[in-house]
């Protein structure tokens, strides 16, 4: 298991994300070191409720409102994925992230190149400040959390 505070980010979490995004590091490199005895690694980033969700502020009412919602979210909805990568229908399902969300699964996307600049002569700091970072510019992310990235009630 995994969790979306190590894939994207949040508050007062910088131990426990870098320990998330460890694993799945680390599953990668089971799935490509076992596949050649039919071992597979994935990991699920699970949404829950649990002792450690159970401190969300509920002052208000849209407060207390999105706890009972979350509250919906139970390790029953992640059971059904969990057991299905364990079958033997998942065979070709190897070094992939999923996150579960009360009624959705997501697949995870894993990190690759976006964008590429290159100078034939080299770089210097004064270059890529002129040159690399105005094309790179485009492809930078925000500075999201999971709440960001998942801005929407859960269905």
């Amino acid at each position: 298991m995994t969790s979306t505070s190590g894939l994207i980010g949040n508050f007062g979490q910088a131990n426990y994300s870098a320990a998330k995004l460890g694993i799945t590091a680390l599953s990668k490199s089971i799935a490509l070191d076992m596949a050649k005895l039919n071992v597979r690694s994935n990991c699920i980033a699970p949404f829950a409720w649990s002792r450690m969700t159970s401190s969300i502020p509920t002052t208000t009412e849209a407060e207390l409102a999105r706890v009972e919602r979350l509250k919906q979210m139970t390790p029953a909805k992640i059971a059904p994925l969990a057991v299905y990568l364990l079958s033997d229908e998942a065979k070709e399902v190897n070094a992939r992230i999923f996150a579960v969300r009360n009624n959705e699964i997501f697949l995870i996307s894993q990190p690759r190149p976006v964008r590429s600049v290159h100078r034939g002569e080299g770089w210097t700091p004064k270059t890529v400040a002129e040159h690399a970072m105005p094309v790179l510019k485009a492809s930078l992310i925000p500075l999201d959390r999971s709440g960001d990235v998942f801005s929407w009630d859960p269905v």
